[in-house]
């Protein structure tokens, strides 16, 4: 498995890092690992967790402040 060295982190930068690794019982290596996964590889989405979590945002809006005008041209001003 290949190694990577780092250099010259900004002081804050390392803080931030060293806290999340606490708050996650990870070592630093483990959290730096873990973070490049999050940024760079191809996340999966699980459908129904993705549609019940639409139904939930869905469930909270207030129909008063929303009405079919407004959707018809935030989708008109999508298409142009």
């Amino acid at each position: 498995m290949p190694s990577l060295t780092i250099k010259n982190i900004p002081d804050a930068l390392y803080d931030s890092l060293k806290e999340s690794a606490l708050a996650n019982s990870r070592s630093i290596n483990s959290e730096l690992i873990h973070g490049l996964e999050q940024a760079l590889l191809p996340k999966r989405i699980n459908v129904s967790e993705y549609l019940q979590r639409a139904r939930e945002l869905r469930r909270g809006i207030d129909p008063s402040l929303i009405d079919i005008d407004d959707i018809q041209d935030a989708i008109n001003k999508g298409r142009a």
